[in-house]
């Protein structure tokens, strides 16, 4: 048959301990920074705190959320401020971590957005583009017959110089000098002013 042991005698110490600790709170409490000095704190350093922000981050709002937060976090952990002196120096250390927060979480908001594509043309781009090809196309217009055919066939289509001799029906060497005679036509009307 078990043996029931009577409950050990360090239990209702661990009990007394609790009250102990409970009224040690209340006395730390008492002793930590009051609701009054917190308050003549805020009246008194608030717009230091504010300039603190503002030299962490760039707008007006988000500093006077950073020291409103501030207070709010030093007021809920009075008790633990043990001397009153020290608010100040606790409520400083508070802003500039909040600070730190926000600005980390604004760098991940711009890491987050999305990116433009790297091969996509900006509307200045595209404009300047568009003025070139109705640039090249002008100049292409002046070029002679054959010298216009040749780059078509050559540049735009892509073919080689023997198979543009083929579809032109004229030899490799015409190829050749109606191509490199157009170039250089093409360069000097896309060099001139217009």
């Amino acid at each position: 048959m078990p043996v029931i042991a009577p409950m050990p005698a360090a239990r209702p110490s661990r009990i007394t301990d609790l009250a102990d600790r409970r009224e040690g709170a209340d006395d730390a409490m008492a002793a930590g920074t009051t609701v009054d000095h917190l308050t003549e704190t805020y009246r008194t350093h608030y717009r230091s705190l504010l300039g603190l922000a503002a030299l962490l981050l760039d707008d007006t709002a988000s500093c006077e959320d950073v020291v409103q937060e501030a207070f709010i976090r030093v007021h809920s952990a009075r008790s633990r401020v043990r001397e009153p002196e020290k608010t100040l120096a606790y409520l400083r250390q508070t802003v500039v971590n909040l600070s730190r927060s926000a600005l980390r979480r604004r760098i991940l908001g711009l890491k987050l957005l999305s990116k433009p594509m790297p091969d996509m043309a900006s509307a200045e781009e595209g404009a300047y583009d568009q003025l070139e090809r109705d640039a090249l196309i002008k100049a292409m217009r002046g070029l002679q017959r054959r010298q216009r055919e040749v780059l078509v066939l050559r540049y735009f289509a892509d073919m080689t110089e023997a198979q543009v001799a083929e579809t032109l029906g004229i030899s490799l060497g015409s190829v050749k000098a109606y191509g490199s005679r157009g170039i250089a036509a093409l360069r000097v009307a896309m060099e001139a002013p217009a």
